[in-house]
């Protein structure tokens, strides 16, 4: 059987469609790539905050913002998009919202510290709801013993994606520096060419993605604003206790997607202002690593599939542990980039694992809104995470070592919360929600 293999989707589905639905992790990971972990991030602490003490604890804080409002909105979100089969309109939405805020944090400069937190803050609260409706396209796509491999290919996808965008900036980068132009020049055209390559790559997810679901309103499906997101959230907070493997997995995606998070957030920060990276070493390391999390993601996206979601998960968690203590310890950049090369793998292997086993843990009738239950664990995740790591640095007089140890702390307790899930046990009851499924 051959890697791509029809025999992996369900039936109807077509190939070009699992490549639409691919092509949107392509699309977005450069807005991870290169505006959250390595470019703007380091850029903003050092040249639009002026390498203030409270810089890194205020990129966080923008992160954990956004998170916030993402975690009271999806529930809500996904079950309107579920009831009206229209996960790909509301795609649509949340793209053009982050591709017009990445495009506006070109118009930012040094000591536009306000303007920079409001735009980080919404581009990232539309990355994040986009996130979680392409995730819920994938039940729809895949058989569920092949969840782990398109899941996989996926996030290997996403990662070339990833390496596009950052290394269409890196050439840029170079020939302005070679040129003598500041940051505050080149780095806006950084955040041009990413918002661009979004924009045409999501194209090709639009063109190609088919909406498989089909209506089905109950009576609250109108019931809209801040009040319908608390009920909402609540009702299907309530429904998913129903489904302890995947209450299960949604701790331990709150405890070791805020390490992640942590990652992705600070990795660049962290490589200039500790271990002395210069930005475009920086952004080198970040082209490698998405290598390795591209690689990553890919390989276990069959090995989980052949050994088990929750071992190769588990494996993972090891990595990320081992990461956060090599990267506390050295002092020197080849040390450094041992710890970058271990999370690159352990990065795309993590995510693609745990949104597979969000797939096989959900209700087929009710993907959408699950998957956006799954998305506030993340989201909390991504307040936790991001947030204690910089109280940390703030409390420690810009200690990042410190920080970063504590870290592996959440990779710790994730791979403690994941030992009681059962994946038979978890399947089996997501599929009993539906009996035609049986």
């Amino acid at each position: 059987m051959s890697l791509f293999a029809q025999a992996h989707l369900n039936p109807g589905v077509r190939k070009r469609e699992v490549f639409g639905w691919a092509m949107y992790d392509f699309a977005n990971s450069g807005y991870t790539t290169v505006v959250l972990t390595a470019v703007f991030a380091a850029y903003f602490v050092g040249g639009v905050a002026g390498n203030a003490e409270w810089s890194t604890f205020a990129w966080t804080l923008a992160l954990s913002v956004s998170s916030l409002i993402v975690m009271l909105t999806v529930p809500v979100i996904g079950t309107w998009a579920d009831q009206h089969a229209s996960k790909k309109p509301v795609l649509l939405l949340t793209t053009v919202g982050c591709v017009l805020a990445t495009a506006a944090l070109a118009w930012v400069g040094p000591g536009d510290v306000a303007l920079a937190l409001v735009l980080v803050v919404l581009s990232n609260t539309c990355f994040a709801w986009g996130e979680s409706i392409i995730a819920a396209f994938l039940p729809e796509l895949a058989k569920a013993d092949s969840m782990g491999k398109v899941s996989g290919w996926g996030w290997s996808f996403g990662y070339l994606g990833g390496m596009l965008s950052l290394g269409l900036c890196l050439a840029y980068v170079l020939k302005a520096q070679a040129n003598d132009v500041p940051a505050a020049e080149f780095v806006p055209v950084t955040m041009l060419i990413t918002a661009a390559v979004f924009a045409l790559a999501a194209g090709v997810t639009f063109a190609l993605l088919r909406e498989h679901a089909k209506p089905s309103l109950r009576q609250d499906a109108r019931k809209t604003g801040l009040r319908a997101s608390f009920a909402q959230l609540l009702e299907t907070f309530r429904r998913a206790r129903s489904y302890p493997d995947f209450m299960w997995l949604l701790a331990c995606t709150v405890a070791y997607q805020g390490g992640v998070a942590v990652t992705i957030a600070l990795a660049a920060i962290y490589a200039e202002q500790v271990i002395g990276f210069e930005k475009l070493e920086t952004m080198v390391l970040i082209f490698v690593l998405n290598i390795a999390a591209a690689l990553g993601a890919f390989a276990f996206g069959y090995w989980q599939d052949r050994i088990g979601h929750k071992l190769a998960l588990g494996s993972t968690l090891v990595g990320w542990v081992a990461t956060c203590i090599i990267a506390a310890l050295t002092t020197t950049k080849g040390g450094f980039w041992w710890a970058a090369a271990i999370a690159g793998v352990c990065m795309g292997a993590s995510q693609s694992s745990g949104r597979a086993m969000a797939g096989m843990f959900a209700p087929p009738k009710q993907l959408a809104e699950f998957y956006g239950l799954w998305t506030f664990a993340v989201r909390l995740a991504s307040i936790i995470g991001p947030l204690s790591y910089g109280l940390i640095t703030w409390a420690t007089g810009g200690n990042h070592r410190i920080a970063i140890a504590s870290t592996a702390v959440l990779f710790a307790a994730g791979l403690l919360i994941l030992l009681p899930v059962q994946m038979e046990r978890g399947r089996a009851r997501a599929l009993a929600s539906d009996p035609l499924q049986l």
